[in-house]
């Protein structure tokens, strides 16, 4: 008798996980709540995890603000999952070029993990390397140069102003540039931040009605890779 309540239990059990599967499945809509991308593009992280991307730029204050909501993203991932971040440039006019020089270099220099949050300080919190005036809200002028980003990325990461010059200004950072470009263009990226799953899952942000939607979307789309 105890053995087949137990049986029942599972098989209980079972159901509704199965249930609850497909309820997350009718949930998340293709080409309403994300669309495919395609083709889908290779990824840059170790073997069996499933990169959760984020297309950004350090001149954008939708990606500051968003700051925040990447922290208990990183916070509810499964251990699968692993976050990356990839610049954008396609606005020069507030120095994208540049920040994406900037994180490209602090990444091959491997300073990026203590510098990708002050670097966002620096320019929306004190204005070291702000680009628009705070009182006036106008672009200041002159835009934040690479001999401030070499400076601040020595106080801040430890490495001279002369290795952050010779990696910024190398052709190794320039081809880079252009591969960010181009994966950019491919994932068919219209603004920032967007997130891209497994290099083949573009999330509409637009579509959702909380970040807890867009946790659970990322969540689903992370286990369905």
């Amino acid at each position: 008798m105890r053995k087949l309540r137990i049986l029942t239990a599972l098989i209980a059990l079972t159901a509704g996980l199965a249930g609850a599967a497909h309820a997350e499945e009718a949930r998340w809509v293709e080409g309403r709540h994300y669309a495919l991308v395609v083709p889908a593009q290779p990824t840059h992280v170790p073997a069996g995890k499933v990169e959760v991307l984020e297309v950004f730029s350090y001149g954008c204050p939708a990606c500051n603000q968003f700051r925040p909501v990447m922290a208990e993203l990183e916070a509810k991932l499964p251990k699968k999952a692993q976050l990356a971040y990839l610049p954008a440039s396609w606005n020069p006019a507030e120095s994208w070029p540049l920040f994406q020089r900037a994180y490209l270099t602090a990444q091959h220099l491997g300073i990026a993990d203590r510098t990708h949050e002050a670097m966002y300080d620096a320019i929306w919190k004190t204005g070291e390397l702000a680009v628009v005036d705070p009182v006036t809200r106008e672009l200041k002028k002159p835009q934040p140069t690479l001999g401030a980003v070499a400076r601040f990325y020595a106080r801040v990461g430890g490495v001279t102003q002369q290795q952050v010059l010779e990696t910024a200004q190398s052709f190794e950072i320039d081809m880079k540039m252009k591969e960010a470009d181009d994966l950019v263009k491919a994932y068919r990226v219209e603004g920032t931040p967007t997130l891209i799953v497994a290099g083949k899952y573009r999330i509409n942000n637009s579509s959702l009605r909380s970040v807890e939607d867009l946790i659970n979307l990322t969540v689903w789309l992370v286990e369905r890779s």
